[in-house]
């Protein structure tokens, strides 16, 4: 899957490595399946093999990157939440529902905000809704570029670690992916589970 990224990565000059991460790590917030921890992780083993003074740019660049990704999808979420969420066209989504995600981001949205490159599978999702509930702007930023700095700095740090030993990265990020998405499906079908249970007493009594 990421060979070709990775063979062209190779052979290119600094700074079109330096272009290629930022996309990466801006264009995985608009569309998850994007393979940019991969692709940030090969790059910066790459550019480490030159010189370990590019860790600090590299982080610059995909934090950046990272948090104007997720402010895209935050200025999306600002627009167009209320069309497509609060229309009452999906079906599957009720006004009751829609209260309790504004209440719960009100509420947990800046803390998501800076977890939210922890969740993978989630990312795209939370920057959407903090637009949606119109979480503040500057505030919203700071706190997805802490996040992205922190994650980014780890996975950077692997690259430099692990350098071109591709398939272990890929291996150790795609198994640590599936454990959190499998812990938050756990806890997403919890909470489904007490609010129909909750729903059904209700009509019951």
């Amino acid at each position: 899957m990421f060979e070709n990224i990775i063979a062209h990565i190779n052979e290119l000059s600094p700074f079109w490595i330096y272009l290629i991460l930022f996309f990466f790590s801006f264009i995985e917030n608009v569309f998850p399946p994007s393979p940019s921890d991969v692709v940030v992780i090969f790059g910066a083993a790459v550019l480490a093999r030159l010189s370990y003074i590019h860790f600090v740019p590299i982080l610059i660049v995909t934090g950046i990157g990272s948090a104007t990704g997720f402010m895209l999808m935050y200025y999306l979420g600002k627009l167009f939440g209320e069309k497509i969420i609060r229309s009452g066209k999906l079906n599957f989504i009720n006004v009751e529902s829609i209260s309790k995600t504004d209440k719960w981001f009100n509420k947990y949205g800046y803390k998501l905000i800076l977890v939210n490159r922890f969740l993978p599978g989630m990312r795209s999702v939370i920057s959407f809704f903090s637009g949606m509930t119109e979480l503040l702007v500057i505030r919203t930023f700071i706190f997805s570029l802490i996040s992205a700095l922190v994650w980014n700095g780890f996975i950077i740090y692997l690259g430099f670690l692990l350098g071109h030993n591709v398939n272990l990265i890929d291996y150790y990020l795609s198994t640590y992916s599936n454990i959190v998405l499998l812990i938050t499906v756990i806890v997403i079908a919890g909470f489904l589970t007490k609010y129909f249970i909750s729903k059904f007493r209700a009509k019951k009594n």
